[in-house]
C-alpha cells in the first residue's frame, strides 16, 4: 500500500461539475461533444484510493471515450434528480449503472441527503410510530439507523427492509426510464446477489439487492454484468490502493483495485458489441 501526506486526501481526484449539476465528480473533466459511454455509480466507479479505476481502464481497452460520473457515497437518487447527468447519459452510446445499496435512498420510511445519498435526514411519522421507542436525532448515517432499528427489532424491522426492497426496484425503474439508449448494469461486490431470504443487515454493498430484484430489471436493459470478487482479491487489491495513514480504515472497507480491473475485463466485452 501506498502513504503519501496526511490530512488531505493522497490522490488528486480532479473534482469537476458538468453544466449545472451541483455533482462533485471524478475528473479531469471531459468533453460530451462526441461518442463516448457514461458510467454512473457510487463510491466504487469514483475510484475511492484508486489511481485508475475501472471506467479509465476500460477506456484504455476499447480505445472509446468513457466519462466517469461516479460520485462519492451516491445511491439511485442522485442521479433519479438530476437532469444534467441524465441528458448526458442519456446522449452516450451506452450507459453503464453501477448498482447501489437500498439503504441509501428515500422512502416511506425515511430521507436521505439529494447528493450525500448515505446521509440520514430524518424519519417519517410512519417510521417514528412503528418505532416510538427510538430516538432518531441520534442518526446521521443510514446504516447506522438502520443497525440500530434492526438491534431493537429484527420482527419490526423487517417491514423496513421489505420497503426498501420494494423502493429500490422502482427506483432503479424510474433511473432506466430516464436514460434513452443502451444501458449495462454492473453487480460489483464481493458476493454474488443473494436470494430474498439471505439478505441482511450484517452484509456488505450493495445491501438488501437480491437477484429477484435484479431480475425485474433485466427486460429494461442491454445487460447485466456480474463481478464478485473473492477476500484475496480484495486484500491484493488494496496492496495498490493510494491513500493516506489517516485514510487507512476508510480504504480497507473499498474492493481495490483488483475488483476495479476485473470489472473492466468484464464490462469491455460487454461493450464493445455495442460501439
Amino acid at each position: 500500500m501506498v502513504y503519501q501526506n496526511l490530512g488531505r486526501g493522497a490522490l488528486d481526484y480532479y473534482p469537476c461539475r458538468y453544466g449545472k449539476s451541483k455533482l462533485l465528480l471524478r475528473g479531469p473533466k471531459r468533453k460530451l461533444d462526441g461518442p463516448y459511454v457514461a458510467v454512473l455509480g457510487g463510491t466504487e466507479t469514483y475510484g475511492k484510493f484508486v489511481t485508475r479505476p475501472f471506467p479509465q481502464q476500460i477506456e484504455e481497452m476499447l480505445d472509446h471515450r468513457v466519462v466517469n460520473f461516479g460520485c462519492v457515497n451516491a445511491g439511485i437518487d442522485v442521479y433519479v434528480n438530476d437532469r444534467t447527468i441524465l441528458e448526458a447519459a442519456s446522449k452516450a452510446a451506452v450507459t453503464v449503472v453501477q448498482l447501489t445499496g437500498a439503504q441509501n435512498l428515500s422512502n416511506r420510511f425515511y430521507a436521505v441527503h439529494p447528493r450525500r445519498n448515505d446521509r440520514f435526514l430524518r424519519a417519517s411519522n410512519l417510521l417514528k410510530t412503528i418505532y416510538r421507542d427510538v430516538d432518531f436525532t441520534e442518526f446521521s448515517f443510514t446504516r447506522h439507523l438502520l443497525t440500530s432499528l434492526h438491534r431493537v427489532s429484527p420482527d419490526r424491522f423487517a417491514m423496513v427492509e421489505q420497503e426498501l426492497k420494494e423502493a429500490w426496484v422502482a427506483r432503479m425503474k424510474t433511473l432506466i426510464s430516464k436514460i434513452d439508449g443502451k444501458i449495462v448494469l454492473l453487480w460489483m461486490a464481493d458476493h454474488a446477489p443473494a436470494g430474498s431470504e439471505s439478505s441482511s443487515i450484517q452484509g456488505s454493498d450493495p445491501l438488501f439487492v437480491g437477484g429477484e430484484m435484479i431480475n425485474e430489471l433485466r427486460p429494461f436493459v442491454t445487460d447485466v454484468v456480474e463481478v464478485r470478487v473473492t477476500q484475496a482479491e480484495i486484500e491484493a487489491g488494496h496492496e495498490g490502493m493510494v491513500y493516506s495513514e489517516l485514510e487507512e480504515p476508510a480504504a480497507r472497507a473499498m474492493l481495490g483495485t483488483v475488483a476495479h480491473a476485473r470489472a473492466a475485463d468484464s464490462l469491455e466485452a460487454a461493450l464493445r458489441p455495442h460501439l
